[in-house]
């Protein structure tokens, strides 16, 4: 059996939908009721910007970057489902994964598809930087330099590939410089619904926090993601819970509102990630039938 077999026959499985359903819920229903008593409208004015900036920004950032004349409502589907999945996963690696799938099955190539979510992370990354540094707050050293490494790393990659294996390169071209100026102006949009969303949980335990040093925390906490983990319980968040500590933040409301950022995040992932699975899978199954029904051609 294929890969792409593979992933249809896990996607098409309702052993699989449950589950995934039955953690996305009990995420937030076991983490929640554990919180101390917060206040909801701060957490909620938070979370419906980050909403927009997650999943409408974001989707149309990776459109742009990918050039592939598909539709804004499948980049967005997409998207949703990719984050739900990657929600599932340590370090986010089953979104990334996903996004790669979804590519390759509307007719790119392997390579092109890598590219596309390769190009649409390291925009993500130039924004968030770019955000911190406006800030006036410097990045750690240490994070230059992994983010220095990973830079030449990769150039060094497709070097060896271009000279032994031109084959496995993508086909399509390089996203040009309006198109990174527009994924990037879409970046920048969505480090605004970060903080905004930080800044409401922190709000939410009572305390305050200044815009650029929610975003300073957030952009400094990214080092300790090299490393995966559980969303919610990983070492970013325990390192964002560190950065708002150093910030002012009691050390017991920055635990807090690094778990509610946390579990904040299962809502819409299931309610928009989740919904589109589950018709994308009605979609397979209307698929299935139809090429077993109709004789081959």
């Amino acid at each position: 059996m294929g890969l792409r077999a593979r992933i249809r026959a896990v996607v098409y499985s309702k052993t699989v939908l449950v589950g995934g359903v039955a953690v996305s819920v009990a995420v937030p229903l076991v983490t929640l009721p554990a919180i101390p008593a917060v206040s909801v409208w701060p957490m909620l004015l938070g979370l419906l910007p980050w909403v927009i900036g997650k999943y409408l920004l974001c989707p149309l950032r990776w459109r742009v970057l990918t050039g592939a004349g598909l539709s804004r409502r499948w980049h967005l589907r997409a998207y949703a489902e990719s984050e739900l999945l990657g929600l599932l996963t340590p370090g986010h690696l089953g979104a990334d994964v996903w996004r790669v799938t979804r590519l390759h099955g509307t007719g790119l190539s392997h390579a092109d598809a890598v590219l596309s979510v390769g190009a649409d992370r390291f925009v993500g990354a130039l924004g968030l930087i770019a955000f911190v540094a406006f800030a006036g707050t410097t990045l750690p050293t240490r994070m230059l330099l992994v983010a220095a490494a990973v830079g030449a790393a990769a150039v060094l990659t497709v070097l060896v590939v271009r000279r032994f294996r031109p084959g496995l390169l993508p086909s399509r071209p390089l996203p040009g410089p309006r198109q990174l100026a527009q994924a990037l102006v879409l970046s920048l949009g969505y480090q605004l619904t970060i903080a905004g969303l930080l800044l409401g949980t922190v709000a939410a335990t009572g305390n305050s926090l200044s815009p650029w040093a929610a975003l300073a925390a957030f952009g400094a906490s990214q080092l300790a993601g090299a490393i995966p983990g559980p969303n919610g319980a990983s070492p970013r968040d325990a390192a964002l819970v560190v950065a708002l500590a150093a910030l002012g933040v009691p050390w017991d409301a920055a635990a807090v509102a690094v778990a509610l950022k946390a579990s904040l995040a299962w809502v819409p992932a299931l309610a928009l990630g989740g919904v589109s699975l589950v018709l994308f899978r009605r979609a397979l199954g209307r698929t299935a039938v139809r090429d077993d029904v109709l004789p081959a051609a």
